[in-house]
């Protein structure tokens, strides 16, 4: 079919430029609707109807899955359905109106910044010191996907400025600020190598670029040797840098576009990690909250 599934995540892989692990997504997802249609002697996909939809999606909750699965099947029906009617293919949407059951949203883990100093502050005398300390600092101090972090080259740094130019989700491209520790950790590592502007910043062997699950197992045994027990992976290096940036300025739009969310909703989620911080600077700062000795 000129309209099929297949045709949709051609456009998906070419006009929009979707990762492969989203476009990998949404073929799950599509594949899992189209079988089950087939089972239920339903005819195409692009056929259904809401009712059929709903069907889908409460024979999936049956099923077992998670709220969360059921929305993420339920958003690639949305924008197959989307592409077919801009398309002219369909009249209306059938996903129009549907929703999956609500996720209990999990806040993220985070360093607290004493934690986040620890880190980053590894020894630069060890072997891969001057890298390792270079890798954390940027991870701390820009906030980057570790994907972005990995195919980082030297000409995409502009130290002078303090800016770093990289390429997200989407294909989108944006600028981060590198704070001076950063610059400076990155300056030395760069000296001890010699690289050139079109070099990898953090090369793998080879030479190429540094593979995602190197990194990862990398700043585990970092975290373990600096002291610290929790589950510390890249992404959690980002959302501290979120969440320690947004606590300091209250920000939420400027970090939105530090971290390249393309929806502010994404970047709400750090509004509501540090309560506790909060209660406490109201305790502190609040006439009416300060409490009387011996009261």
């Amino acid at each position: 079919m000129s309209h099929g599934i297949e045709a949709f995540l051609e456009h998906l892989q070419v006009e929009r430029a979707v990762s492969a692990h989203t476009l990998d997504a949404y073929r799950r997802d599509l594949e899992a609707l189209r079988d089950w249609a087939q089972g239920q002697g339903a005819g195409e996909v692009a056929g259904l109807d809401g009712e059929a939809l709903r069907a889908f999606v409460a024979a999936e909750h049956r099923r077992g899955l998670s709220p969360k699965s059921l929305q993420r099947r339920l958003s690639a029906c949305r924008s197959y359905y989307a592409w077919l009617l801009k398309n002219g293919a369909i009249a209306a949407s059938p996903a129009a109106g549907l929703r999956a059951p609500k996720a209990q949203r999990r806040l993220p883990q985070v360093l607290d910044v004493d934690e986040a100093v620890r880190l980053v502050e590894v020894p630069t005398d060890a072997p891969l010191g001057l890298r390792d300390r270079a890798l954390l600092e940027l991870f701390y101090s820009s906030g980057l996907r570790l994907s972005e972090l990995c195919a980082l080259r030297w000409r995409d740094l502009q130290a002078e400025e303090g800016l770093v130019t990289v390429l997200g989700k989407g294909g989108k491209q944006r600028q981060v600020p590198v704070g001076s520790h950063a610059r400076r950790a990155l300056g030395e590592w760069r000296a001890s190598t010699g690289a050139g502007a079109d070099d990898f910043v953090f090369p793998g062997r080879g030479g190429g670029a540094i593979g995602q699950r190197a990194v990862q197992v990398r700043i585990r045994q970092l975290a373990v040797r600096q002291g610290l027990f929790k589950h510390v992976h890249p992404h959690m290096l980002r959302h501290s840098f979120a969440s320690h940036v947004l606590e300091s300025s209250g920000d939420l739009r400027g970090v939105q576009e530090l971290l390249g969310h393309a929806d502010i909703a994404t970047t709400q989620i750090y509004t509501h990690l540090d309560f506790q911080h909060l209660a406490k600077v109201y305790d502190a700062a609040h006439p009416r909250a300060k409490r009387r000795k011996g009261a």
